[in-house]
């Protein structure tokens, strides 16, 4: 598949511009492997034609295929189990401590729907282990940019391989319902928590609300650095007071001294808002 250079620095100033994501260089086979099939439906060569059709693409629809199919959608139930660990033993007993209730917590860049669950079902959990705690009302929006992950995320059904990455059987059985199709299917105790909706994290967060908590983990490394602290800089915006900010791994929040305080959860390191 032919990728002309001018036309990857053309694609990359495109996809960045569209959805914040920063390529670098020698991604062409990237590229070119993610693009195959868009290019294959099209009847088109090369994709510097699929680039002169995107510039007049008024309503946007080839454009939210192309970035569905440049997104990553790679995740597992649980991924990195500190997070999950300090949200089950630091934030929750902290917060039933200061008698909050009702909490509220954005799960960013969700993918397929295994982070937003994976809360709910820790929620679910604390909640039958202090019954006197009334932990109804909590609420967590899920957001991502790409409209198919988002469907799949919906469904809340998904493949026997799938729940395996990540998932004991033990927790499988108790929050999920086998179907005929033998896909299996998130209870509605967990589901219904769970709210998903489309976004550009480089878009406004305003009308989202405030939250208690913010997941936003293994999409930064993606982003330029300033854009990465633009969208830090928002979250807190978006955090209530005292509010906690978790990333992914591999990443840090620098540089926002005066939004976030650094805490050691040994494991683990979670972020609040100042």
């Amino acid at each position: 598949m032919a990728l002309t250079e001018a036309g990857y620095r053309e694609f990359s100033a495109f996809l960045e511009k569209s959805s914040g994501i920063c390529l670098g260089e020698n991604k062409q086979y990237l590229v070119s492997s993610r693009l195959r099939g868009i290019l294959k439906e099209k009847q088109l060569t090369t994709i510097d034609q699929l680039i002169d059709i995107l510039k007049k693409d008024v309503r946007g629809e080839l454009k939210s295929k192309v970035i569905d199919a440049m997104t990553t959608n790679e995740t597992l139930w649980f991924r990195d189990a500190h997070p999950f660990e300090i949200l089950r033993n630091t934030i929750l007993p902290e917060m039933k401590q200061q008698n909050r209730h009702g909490l509220s917590i954005w799960s960013a860049a969700c993918s397929t729907g295994q982070e937003p669950y994976s809360i709910s079902i820790i929620l679910e959990e604390f909640k039958k282990k202090n019954p006197k705690y009334s932990i109804t009302g909590d609420k967590i929006l899920a957001t991502d940019i790409s409209h198919t992950a988002l469907s799949e995320a919906k469904s809340g059904e998904y493949a026997m391989l799938a729940l395996g990455r990540g998932l004991d059987p033990a927790k499988m059985k108790l929050n999920f319902t086998e179907l005929d199709s033998g896909r299996w299917k998130i209870n509605s105790s967990i589901a219904s928590r769970v709210n998903f909706r489309s976004l550009n994290l480089k878009d406004s967060y305003s009308s989202l609300g405030k939250f208690d908590i913010i997941f936003c983990r293994n999409v930064l490394i993606y982003f330029t650095a300033e854009l990465k602290k633009d969208i830090l800089s928002r979250m807190h915006s978006s955090l209530k007071p005292g509010g906690y900010l978790m990333v992914g791994a591999s990443e840090a929040v620098s540089g926002l001294n005066d939004k976030y305080e650094m805490v050691h959860c040994r494991p683990g390191i979670v972020y609040r808002a100042i």
